[in-house]
């Protein structure tokens, strides 16, 4: 951000929607992305979703797809197509179970593992520059209470 869009920025008059979460979650969103796709999203050619599916996948090395998309919040054909798009790119392996054709475990190829460790280390990059300005216990404090928050995201 310029110095000049910074004067801007901290000249609006912002007290009657900084009571809104969303507004805030809003407003972090927008450095956040700008790292995202500077360290993550434009070096290694991943969208935002791919990106957290390899995560995932990186940390659960089998998970099923449905399983996948709840957490994830998307339908079903919205997984799907994902994950044959990543599929088509040797990222990952798709298997039914023999004794349900409904149930589809998802995991990693070595593509896949070396795509999302690579992913995994230009996500501290990121991070560390997103955050550099809390201390150690304000970041860990930030995600705990953004976990809190998620984990009742039912609405």
């Amino acid at each position: 951000m310029s110095e000049a869009q910074k004067l801007i920025v901290d000249h609006v008059d912002q007290s009657s929607i900084e009571h809104v979460f969303g507004y805030h979650l809003a407003m972090a969103y927008v450095p956040a992305k700008a790292s995202f796709d500077k360290h993550v999203g434009a070096r290694l050619r991943l969208s935002r979703v791919e990106f957290t599916i390899l995560m995932l996948l990186r940390s659960n090395p089998v998970l099923n797809q449905k399983k996948l998309a709840q957490f994830l919040a998307v339908s079903s054909p919205t997984i799907t197509v994902l994950l044959d798009k990543m599929e088509q790119k040797s990222w990952l392996a798709r298997e039914r179970a023999e004794s349900d054709r409904r149930h589809v475990d998802v995991s990693l190829t070595g593509v896949g593992k070396k795509l999302a460790d690579q992913a995994h280390s230009a996500s501290l990059t990121y991070e560390g520059e997103m955050l550099r300005h809390l201390t150690a216990a304000e970041r860990a404090m930030l995600l705990e209470l953004l976990d809190r928050v998620a984990r009742h995201r039912r609405v």
